[in-house]
C-alpha cells in the first residue's frame, strides 16, 4: 500500500517540531454555488479562449453561472507547461493593517521526494483559462463527509476559480493529481506515449463539474492586494474521466481531513505548505514544500487574521494546502496559499472558519451518494 500524504507530512512536521522545540470572525454569509444558467456564445470560443470578443460586463460572474464543459484533448502537455502561475501579490503596507507580527524570515522551498504518489499523494495542479491565457494553481484532495472513502473534492484558493469583484468564473478548470510524478525536468517532460503519460500524469486529468467559493471573495476579492484574502478559498468537485469508476480518493489512496476549528495563527504552531510554484526561479514542473512556525497577518482590521509563514514559493503555489499535525501521525488541512509579496519571502493563507465550512458542506451535500 503506498505511503499516504498523512504519514509523509507527519514525518516532516514532527522532525521540524523536534528540531525547533529548544530553539525557539465574522458571520456566515450566503453560500456561493456554481451551476450553469448561461453559457458562452459558442463552444469554439470557449475552447479556444477567445476572451477578446467578450464584453467584460457579460463575463459569467454570479454564484450560479459556473460552466465547465469537458473538452477532450484541450489540456495537452504543451499547453499545461505554458500555463502561468496564478498569484496574488501584496505590498509591505498590507502587514501594517490590523494585528500583524513582524515579517517572518524567508524559508527556502524544498523539493518534494519522488514519486509524489508515495510522498504527497493528495497534492496536484489545477489548470484553467483566464483572459490572459492558461494559468495554474495548486490543490489538495480532501475528504467528503457525504461520501466517506470516495471523495472527489479538491481544496484550493478562491482566486484559482473566480476573479473576484472585477471578473467572474474561469474556464476549463481541471485537476491533475501528482503532476509529473517522477519529478522529470521540464525540458524532459513528455506524455507523447502511454508509458510517458503514466509517469507524468499517473492518475489522469479530472475535470471540475462544480466550483464553489465564498460570497466575500466574489464580492470583494481583487487580483492584487489583500482585499478578500481572509476568505480566499474554494472547493472543486471533479469527476472521473471516461471509463473510470473509482473516485479520486480511491484512485490516490489518500485525502486529508479539513479542520475548521484549528487554533489561531499565534498558537497553531508549525505548519507545512505544499504546491507547484511556477514563477521564476521555479518552472512549475516540480512539487515543493515549506515548513515554518506560524505568525499573524491582518489585511483588514475588521476581518479575520490570516496564517503566515516564511516561504520562497512563487505563483503557481496558490491554492496549495497548509497542514498541521494534530495527533499521532495525522495531519489535517487548515488553510491554503492566498497571498505573498514580490519577491517571495513569505506566504499567507486564510484561517478556515464558519464561512469555509459552509462552502465545503454545501458541495459535499450536493454530491451526497454520488
Amino acid at each position: 500500500m503506498p505511503v499516504t500524504l498523512r504519514r509523509a507530512l507527519a514525518a516532516v512536521l514532527l522532525a521540524v517540531v523536534l528540531a525547533t522545540t529548544s530553539a525557539c470572525g465574522s458571520s456566515v454569509g450566503p453560500v456561493q454555488g456554481a451551476a450553469r444558467t448561461s453559457g458562452p456564445t459558442s463552444l469554439k470560443s470557449w475552447k479556444e479562449g477567445e476572451w477578446s470578443n467578450w464584453d467584460p460586463g457579460s463575463w459569467l460572474s454570479g454564484a450560479s453561472d459556473f460552466f465547465n464543459p469537458v473538452i477532450e484533448g484541450l489540456w495537452s502537455a504543451g499547453r499545461m507547461l505554458q500555463a502561468a502561475g496564478s498569484r496574488k501579490t501584496v505590498d509591505a503596507r498590507t502587514a501594517s493593517l490590523g494585528i500583524s507580527d513582524p515579517d517572518p524570515a524567508p524559508v527556502n522551498a524544498v523539493r518534494e521526494q519522488t514519486p509524489y504518489h508515495e510522498s504527497a499523494a493528495s497534492i496536484g495542479k489545477i489548470f484553467f483559462d483566464t483572459p490572459a491565457g492558461p494559468a495554474v494553481c495548486s490543490g489538495t484532495v480532501v475528504r467528503d463527509p457525504a461520501n466517506p472513502g470516495r471523495s472527489n473534492l479538491v481544496w484550493t484558493a478562491g482566486h484559482c476559480v473566480h476573479a473576484g469583484r472585477n471578473g467572474g468564473w474561469f474556464r476549463n478548470i481541471v485537476f491533475v493529481p501528482d503532476f509529473n510524478d517522477t519529478g522529470a525536468p521540464k525540458r524532459a517532460f513528455d506524455v507523447s506515449t502511454p508509458q510517458a503519460a503514466s509517469k507524468a500524469l499517473p492518475f489522469g486529468t479530472w475535470w471540475a463539474d462544480w466550483a464553489q467559493t465564498s460570497e466575500q471573495w466574489i464580492n470583494t476579492g481583487a487580483e492584487t492586494g489583500g482585499a478578500g484574502a481572509p476568505f480566499d478559498f474554494a472547493v472543486l468537485h471533479v469527476k472521473p474521466g471516461a471509463g473510470k469508476l473509482r473516485s479520486l480518493e480511491e484512485s490516490l489512496g489518500s485525502a486529508l481531513r479539513v479542520d475548521f476549528d484549528a487554533p489561531p495563527a499565534e498558537s497553531v504552531g508549525t505548519l507545512g505548505i505544499w504546491g507547484y510554484p511556477a514563477d521564476v526561479p521555479f518552472d512549475g514542473s516540480l512539487m515543493f514544500r515549506c515548513v515554518d512556525r506560524s505568525s499573524r497577518l491582518s489585511v483588514e482590521p475588521t476581518q479575520p487574521t490570516m496564517y503566515r509563514i516564511g516561504c520562497t514559493m512563487t505563483g503557481g503555489s496558490s491554492g496549495g494546502g497548509w497542514v498541521r499535525r494534530v495527533s499521532g501521525n495525522e495531519v489535517v488541512l487548515v488553510s491554503n496559499t492566498s497571498i505573498g509579496p514580490d519577491p517571495s519571502v513569505w506566504l499567507a493563507g486564510p484561517r478556515l472558519g464558519p464561512e469555509a465550512r459552509a462552502v465545503y458542506e454545501a458541495v459535499s451535500r450536493r454530491f451526497a451518494g454520488g
